[in-house]
């Protein structure tokens, strides 16, 4: 039986999932094996409004959080920020037991914090979960330290320094995710370069047919989805991998297209501006002139 859901509070899934009153109305740190949902809903779609670190172990369940479903046979870490969309698929025939750890955290909780805004800079927070972040032994015990300590500071005596230890610890946590998430761009190189193939195969048909006249540049979330990765992923990807971003690799494709026409063409800069996708040949006037330091006629002329 399939549900959709709403989760505007982390109380609101402790009910769900008949676990107990949460100790702290912004913060949980859930022990996943306790985890029960109702059992006749077996596809669940939910919208949640907090944040949630997982990191989990033989789960039962495909979550189709992103553009793939993940099965989660293995160990890793997965993060959702706030208005996201998780949808879950449960095997109810399943013989594996759930393992791992679900830290949910209310945005309320970095009110007037060093995490307030820094939280939102954090691209990892809006990769798919087929982006998810694989951890070694040792990494995810290091991890599962960080949690527990969390879960201590809010569970003992509160006192005027519990909400600053717990969020040093928060920033901690996602320091290390961040190291480990770059190590795993580095150590899964081959395959990535196989993305960056696919995204250059992907440009190259849209470039060499009518597209651009038509459409104008491909927006970032369309070469994203072309490669079933989140815009945010592919984003961090190309920079490790090239040091571009995804937004001025699609340009330097652009101005390399634009070189092309006005070298080994004879249309009017105008006509370029238009096949190009430009609206205004102005517009492509100034483009061109903010990515070469000369105007396309300028460029034109070195080749006469």
């Amino acid at each position: 039986m399939r549900i959709d859901l709403r989760f505007d509070s982390i109380q609101a899934f402790h009910d769900f999932s008949n676990l107990p009153k949460t100790e702290h109305p912004l913060i949980s740190l859930i022990d996943y094996s306790v985890v029960k949902y109702p059992p006749e809903y077996t596809d669940m779609r939910w919208v949640q409004n907090y944040y949630s670190i997982g990191l989990k172990r033989n789960v039962s369940k495909k979550f189709n959080y992103g553009q793939l479903p993940y099965d989660f046979d293995e160990g890793v870490l997965t993060l959702v920020a706030p208005q996201q969309v998780i949808h879950i698929e449960i095997d109810p025939d399943a013989e594996s037991d759930p393992s791992g750890w679900l830290l949910l955290i209310h945005p309320d909780f970095f009110w007037n914090t060093s995490l307030a805004k820094k939280i939102k800079r954090y691209e990892f927070f809006g990769y798919a979960v087929n982006e998810a972040l694989f951890l070694s032994d040792k990494e995810e015990q290091l991890l599962i330290a960080i949690f527990r300590q969390i879960r201590k500071e809010y569970q003992s005596h509160i006192d005027k320094f519990t909400h600053d230890i717990i969020i040093g610890h928060l920033e901690l946590l996602l320091r290390y995710t961040e190291r480990f998430y770059q190590r795993q761009f580095l150590t899964r190189r081959k395959s990535n370069h196989q993305i960056l193939e696919q995204m250059e195969s992907v440009l190259d048909s849209y470039f060499e047919d009518d597209s651009l006249a038509l459409k104008g540049i491909p927006p970032v979330t369309q070469i994203a989805e072309s490669l079933h990765l989140t815009p945010n992923y592919l984003s961090t990807l190309l920079k490790m991998l090239t040091g571009l971003s995804t937004q001025q690799h699609l340009q330097s494709r652009l101005i390399a297209k634009a070189k092309e026409k006005l070298s080994t063409t004879n249309l009017s800069v105008s006509e370029i501006a238009y096949t190009l996708g430009f609206g205004h040949p102005a517009s492509f006037n100034k483009f061109f002139k903010s990515k070469t330091q000369m105007s396309p006629g300028e460029f034109r002329s070195t080749f006469n």
